[in-house]
């Protein structure tokens, strides 16, 4: 498979990418505005408990992070067979490795929001609210791993048709369910768990049915290779392990960030949430960008053109600038109507406004932090992805201890943290890149 470093090929495959991450980002938007209307409390609380239910989530986009990375590499090599059973195999450790998080979740939870919560409702309300939700996650790290494979093997156009049957399905549960319209029941937070859950049920579907009906098992037999094969889980593991670790400083990051943003107070965690809902709609083009980078990367290797590659992270970084330049300018100019869409409420409208406005400053340094460190993550080094996000995240809960829970400073300030993270990975990512340690690493 051949890829030229041409702006066009690097859209070709980040627009699909790009729309796929763009309609859950409806539904989170979606959902988010849903429970507004229901209150403060459960606008909040869903931002607590959602973070973890993220971590979890980038454990299982670890996991297939580390095995796209071996299906893109086989694929750079033309090795249909050893692609076919490094995504059986995928699919076997997805559901084993959702099965044990869904059980240490059960146990772990409880004891963290206990232990790191203020107020006791919102204690009670995360885990109830979780404790529903996670009936979901064997089913999303599927249909994680369906994405790898179609974005590994060139065809990620099919990761919209996915994307808009758990969005679909959501939004519809989410209306029925949440007020109880058409009859059914009243479930308020836990109608919005539920809601999620089916959506995820229905994303995994929908994946299987365009593997069957495009009859990729023909030149992918997976039947043939459902013997679990130690050796090959061995290995995706050992290149998906720091990535799954890098992924939980990650995000665990936040978590620890929104529990101290819950110390200040319900209206500034209910805020929180609205702004992280706005993050994700910003970063949509970028993520998915990122993610085009790091496939081509993989791709570039394994064809054996390494000297091509610098040059094809410069490419999407510009590209990825660009977009977020472009979308953060109708940010900034309609903030205070883009903010009324998740509750009409003038003070948490006046409280966000300043967070949102450093919020899409920061992620213009995003932008090129995003493509340099996916840039890294193709080379398949995944140690020093580790090393990189541990540094990173180490140096931002720093920054949120000393600002947010010490000096207590106003909320946009503790957004302020994203410059501080953002600025670290991009500078210590570009940094190895130019190395040129990278080269020559075999996976």
């Amino acid at each position: 498979m051949r890829l030229a470093v041409q702006n066009k090929e690097i859209l070709k495959l980040a627009l699909p990418i790009s729309l796929s991450i763009a309609i859950p980002q409806l539904n989170f938007l979606t959902n988010t505005a849903f429970l507004g209307r229901l209150g403060e409390r459960e606008l909040g609380v869903n931002g607590i408990a959602g973070i973890y239910y993220l971590i979890l989530s980038m454990i299982g986009y670890g996991l297939s992070s580390g095995v796209q990375i071996q299906m893109a590499r086989r694929a750079g090599e033309g090795n249909s067979e050893r692609l076919t059973a490094t995504l059986t195999n995928g699919a076997m450790l997805s559901v084993l490795v959702s099965l044990c998080l869904m059980l240490i979740s059960m146990w772990m939870a409880p004891v963290i929001f206990g232990l790191s919560l203020n107020d006791p409702e919102n204690i009670t309300t995360s885990i109830d609210y979780l404790f529903v939700r996670l009936w979901g996650l064997p089913f999303l790290l599927l249909t994680q791993l369906f994405n790898s494979f179609f974005i590994s093997i060139h065809k990620s156009r099919f990761l919209i048709y996915g994307s808009l049957a758990v969005t679909l399905t959501t939004i519809a549960f989410d209306y029925l369910l949440i007020f109880g319209n058409w009859g059914f029941p009243v479930l308020g937070l836990k109608g919005s768990a539920i809601a999620s859950c089916l959506g995820e049920l229905a994303g995994t579907l929908t994946m299987s049915l365009i593997f069957y009906f495009h009859k990729f098992y023909k030149p992918y037999p997976v039947l043939k290779y459902l013997q679990f094969d130690v050796a090959l889980s061995k290995r995706s593991l050992k290149v998906a392990a720091p990535l799954i670790v890098q992924f939980l400083f990650s995000i665990g990051g936040w978590q620890i960030f929104f529990i101290y943003v819950e110390h200040l107070g319900n209206k500034e965690l209910a805020a929180s949430q609205i702004l992280r809902s706005i993050f994700g709609v910003v970063s949509i083009g970028t993520w998915a960008l990122a993610t085009t980078c790091n496939t081509m990367v993989s791709h570039k290797i394994g064809a054996g053109k390494q000297d091509e590659v610098i040059d094809l992270i410069i490419k999407v970084g510009k590209l990825s600038f660009c977009y977020v330049l472009a979308v953060g300018c109708l940010l900034l100019l309609f903030s205070e109507n883009f903010l009324a869409l998740y509750r009409d409420d003038e003070s948490l409208i006046a409280l966000a406004t300043p967070s949102l406005r450093v919020i899409v400053i920061a992620t213009l340094v995003m932008s090129l932090a995003t493509v340099a460190f996916n840039g890294v993550v193709g080379t398949g080094n995944t140690l020093i992805n580790l090393t990189i996000e541990v540094t990173c995240v180490f140096i931002y809960l720093i920054y949120c201890y000393i600002i947010i829970q010490k000096m207590k400073l106003p909320l946009y300030w503790a957004w302020g943290s994203e410059f501080v993270y953002w600025g670290c990975l991009l500078v210590i990512s570009t940094a190895y890149l130019r190395s040129g340690r990278w080269k020559g690493k075999i996976i």
